[in-house]
């Protein structure tokens, strides 16, 4: 495990339509795996949305894997990728082709290149069988798949997942978590599936606003299952 935090966040503040949504949120981010959980509303998307630039803190700093979000904002999007939870707020060219040469050109391809790369890109996922394909003949786990290579074929350092699992069913979705386990990138995950963070590092559960708990999975996961219980 690397010595400095791949990702740190220093006395972060972030409000949203007026209301605080992270609460000076400090936090050395080292391990390959980390999971974050929390009731609705308790920070956990706009703690990662921080980590690619979509959201910029109103204090504090941002900083990952070596980049300041506040000095090189523009390098974020290629160092973080970020997967959502409806693939169809991700996904924006009509085919497969088109969406991963967009995705290479994102990463510094000329336009020809990224037209020439998009099929063999595939190909080392298994489908350059979809190239022509349209988007919306795709099943929703296709598409999340879809999501995943054109963010892959960016070779980012770390892949952030936001309810990744909402719209599959059991069988996609344990094809999708061990294509995640292999991932050689650093991973962060947010997932309402108490099962989903076996073999992870880390959890974080964030509650109104701040860390509640830090600490192993498990030892996470039952306190936030008798918190659960608790309000029941």
């Amino acid at each position: 495990m690397p010595n400095a935090p791949l990702i740190r966040l220093d006395h972060v503040t972030l409000s949203r339509g007026g209301r605080v949504v992270l609460d000076d949120v400090s936090l050395e981010l080292t391990e390959r795996r980390i999971g974050l959980i929390g009731t609705n509303g308790s920070g956990k998307s706009s703690l990662v949305r921080l980590l690619n630039g979509l959201l910029t803190p109103d204090s504090g700093r941002v900083i990952v894997h070596g980049i300041d979000a506040a000095e090189a904002p523009a390098e974020l999007p290629r160092t973080v990728g970020f997967i959502f939870q409806n693939p169809d707020h991700q996904i924006i060219f009509p085919t497969v082709a088109e969406e991963i040469a967009f995705s290479l050109e994102q990463a510094g391809r000329s336009r020809r290149e990224a037209r020439e790369g998009a099929v063999p890109a595939l190909a080392r996922f298994g489908r350059e069988g979809w190239a022509e394909r349209p988007v919306h003949a795709l099943s929703e786990g296709e598409k999340q798949l879809l999501c995943i290579i054109a963010v892959l074929v960016m070779e980012p350092a770390v892949i952030v997942f936001d309810e990744p699992f909402s719209s599959l069913d059991l069988p996609t979705r344990r094809r999708l978590e061990t294509l995640i386990a292999a991932l050689p990138q650093q991973v962060l995950m947010i997932a309402h599936e108490m099962d989903a963070f076996a073999g992870y590092d880390r959890l974080l559960w964030l509650h109104e606003g701040r860390v509640r708990l830090d600490g192993p999975p498990q030892e996470v996961l039952a306190a936030y299952r008798a918190f659960a219980e608790a309000l029941a």
